[in-house]
């Protein structure tokens, strides 16, 4: 038989904290060393030492689960780190990642299917719930359209986009510019080919997938 995962659960709902220590303790392929009810009180402990996963709630009082997996991670590298949370949001998802995260699941999911994901993790893999896994791929993908856009225009033509999607006619952008009217629709002609769209909303859309030029 293979070694068993060691694994630490931190999470302030008592309720699920029992009925995921009771199944995780019963999985003959797992370990289950303690369970904490908040972040902080997992800190003060935390030395990586005998540990290899660690199941952490996100919405805690005190540390959030972030705040413990970017503290805690440095401390020993080699702990992996799975978010288990109700909150499916596109902010949290990326924070926790950023911080050391290796899995991000939704608390939808049973207390059993946390054991493949534990060995997922001990694997090498990144386990997801199936809909913050279209969150993640959305994402990426819009940053791969906006990043495509911004190699294909040309600066005289990102700055007639932002025009665009300020909402300004074609006069306002020429003049905003110092170019002219005809100089103006002959840079839209040209982005609308480049982008392979036929309108201002379509191309203000492919260059900004998020909704709006981004700030600089």
């Amino acid at each position: 038989m293979s070694k068993r995962v060691r694994v630490v659960l931190v999470e302030d709902d008592a309720e699920i904290r029992y009925l995921v220590r009771r199944v995780l303790s019963e999985d003959p392929t797992i370990t289950f060393l303690k369970a904490y009810p908040n972040g902080d009180a997992f800190l003060r402990d935390h030395t990586g030492e005998g540990v290899d996963v660690v199941v952490m709630d996100i919405n805690m009082p005190g540390s959030n689960g972030i705040d413990c997996v970017a503290r805690a991670k440095p401390v020993d590298p080699r702990v992996q780190y799975i978010i288990s949370t109700v909150f499916e949001n596109p902010s949290y998802i990326f924070q926790a990642l950023c911080a050391g995260a290796t899995g991000y699941l939704l608390k939808s999911l049973s207390a059993q299917e946390l054991v493949p994901a534990i060995h997922g993790v001990m694997e090498g893999g990144s386990p997801m719930s199936p809909a913050i896994a279209r969150l993640v791929v959305s994402s990426f993908q819009g940053q791969a359209r906006a990043s495509i856009s911004d190699q294909q225009l040309t600066a005289r033509e990102r700055e007639i986009v932002d025009g665009l999607a300020a909402g300004l006619m074609y006069k306002e952008i020429a003049d905003k510019a110092g170019i002219s009217i005809g100089t103006v629709r002959v840079h839209i002609r040209n982005i609308y080919e480049k982008l392979h769209v036929s309108s201002r909303h379509e191309a203000v859309k492919k260059v900004y997938p998020g909704g709006g030029p981004r700030s600089t």
